[in-house]
């Protein structure tokens, strides 16, 4: 494929998602954001790399300076090396981010979950946690957005069949988000 068929396969793509999802993600971190709470990220493979790139985006890119004093709390559950593999390893990798919830979440904090299929064990069970413990659960998903898409109280859905682009507009709306964001958290402060 030329490279200019596939910049405009991904206009078209980008077009095709909701707006009002990727307005609700923006109003579920500003809400975050104004009350203290947590935002944990969660994702496998190219997923896990969007949500530690998210997660360091939250704390740091909204930031207008370093001495702002109210800061997005955001914490990417793919980063801790130690206690997946301990986990992995003893309990089973289906269980890597419930575990970590359980240890560090609290209700009214809030848990975005990516995935491109929408059927990662791992991203479900911790769903289906936050869901019944009181934590907004946003997904954000590819193809027909599998599970996630209909367990989650939120979604972020990219309604594309081929996983290394629906990762890379993932990441295209996740830029933007933390433009909004920053303009937004430049006002309120």
């Amino acid at each position: 494929m030329e490279f200019s068929k596939y910049s405009k396969s991904i206009m078209e793509v980008l077009g095709s998602v909701e707006t009002a999802e990727i307005d609700k993600l923006i109003e579920m971190l500003i809400d975050a954001y104004e009350h203290g709470k947590y935002v944990f990220v969660i994702g496998n493979g190219g997923s896990a790399a969007n949500a530690s790139h998210l997660a360091q985006d939250f704390a740091k890119g909204t930031r207008q300076f370093s001495s702002q004093t109210r800061r997005l709390k955001a914490l990417s559950l793919t980063d801790n090396t130690p206690f997946i593999t301990a986990q992995g390893n003893d309990e089973g990798y289906d269980s890597i981010f419930e575990q970590q919830l359980r240890t560090f979440a609290n209700s009214g904090d809030y848990l975005i979950a990516i995935s491109g299929s929408g059927n990662s064990p791992n991203i479900i069970k911790a769903v289906e946690w936050a869901n019944d413990n009181g934590i907004v659960t946003m997904g954000v998903t590819g193809y027909d957005g599998g599970k996630l898409r209909k367990l989650a109280k939120h979604t972020v859905h990219v309604p594309l069949n081929e996983m290394c682009t629906a990762e890379s507009i993932h990441s295209i709306i996740f830029h933007y988000v933390i433009l909004e964001l920053r303009e937004k958290f430049k006002q309120m402060n």
